[in-house]
């Protein structure tokens, strides 16, 4: 029985994170890692990077890559803090900035598959297009949006409030988007595409898969979550500021790769992304709370991913095997 849980990929993972929580349980001080406040701080500010890790990770498993989320996640929020300042309605400048999130990942998706330019690097030429573009328009300026948005909303409660004064609302969007995006990749047909997209382009094709649609659908998807995940923390963060999301694009990587997502494509899981986040959030924040220096707390981090990468690579072999 032990033997046929370790055939998941998304064992290793569990046993980690169930680990973590043990070690952080009994050596941050005064048992700060189980206090209610730090449990209800976590369900806030995990679903920030789990919403796009979602995302980052389905493409992932397409064979593909998103560098500009970091990027793409402020740009959009500004956009819905220029139409709340221009007095439009709160829902609609949600929609329209969800919009705008899926029009530039459709753009990383034509510039990748109509260019045929490695997304590593499409990417990462437009998450410093969009940046600039952001900066020099923004200036940098932090706007507060109490002045076009007021406090108490239904809006900001079903964003950000807390459901039974208990569950945060961003548990729940982390739930359904990730129970969503599960069932279209692991019940779906499309999922199916996505799966042989990323093993093999050549053979998806000669199976009548429209590669190149299903990459730019998948772009997509992560435009639009970046989108919401940017609108939900600005709303939480009260501000808008241009350095929103700053690093997600490797930390949401880094948490597909811990959930047990290949680099080359065609292997991963709704499930292992999800659990893969909860992991590098949970070690960022027990590493803090533990006090380790800030360098420290990226050195762990790191020597993380680079384990879970050999521990998946050996356990993927056992697997064929």
């Amino acid at each position: 029985m032990l033997k046929k849980f370790f055939s998941y990929r998304v064992a290793g993972t569990l046993v980690v994170f169930i680990g973590l929580i043990l070690v952080f349980y009994a050596f941050t001080p005064h048992h700060l890692f189980i206090d209610p406040r730090n449990i209800k701080a976590l369900g806030k500010l995990i679903p920030d990077l789990g919403i796009v890790a979602l995302g980052v990770g389905m493409l992932m498993i397409c064979g593909e890559f998103d560098l500009s989320v970091g990027a793409v996640l402020p740009f959009c929020s500004y956009i819905f803090v220029l139409l709340l300042r221009a007095g439009m309605n709160v829902v609609i400048s949600l929609f329209i900035a969800m919009g705008v999130g899926a029009l530039l990942g459709l753009l990383n998706g034509l510039i990748t598959v109509k260019g045929r330019i490695p997304s590593f690097i499409a990417t990462l030429g437009t998450m410093m297009f969009w940046r600039g573009v952001l900066y020099v328009h923004s200036r940098m300026w932090p706007i507060g949006i109490r002045a076009y948005f007021p406090a108490g909303s239904s809006f900001e409660h079903a964003l950000t409030g807390e459901i039974g004064g208990i569950i945060p609302a961003q548990v729940v969007w982390f739930v359904v988007f990730g129970l969503i995006l599960g069932v279209v990749l692991h019940f779906h047909k499309f999922g199916n595409w996505v799966y042989a997209t990323g093993d093999n382009k050549e053979a998806a094709r000669a199976m009548g898969i429209n590669t190149d649609r299903v990459k730019v659908i998948c772009f997509m998807i992560v435009g639009i979550l970046c989108a919401f995940a940017g609108v939900m923390q600005l709303i939480r963060i009260e501000s808008y500021a241009a350095t929103q999301g700053l690093g997600f694009e490797l930390k949401a990587i880094a948490s597909s790769v811990v959930g047990g997502t290949f680099l080359m494509g065609g292997v991963g899981s709704i499930a292992g992304i999800f659990l893969g986040t909860l992991t590098i959030q949970i070690l960022e924040n027990g590493l803090i709370l533990m006090r380790v220096p800030v360098f420290g707390v990226s050195a762990f981090i790191g020597l993380a991913i680079i384990l879970f990468v050999i521990l998946n690579t050996y356990m993927g072999r056992k697997i064929i095997r």
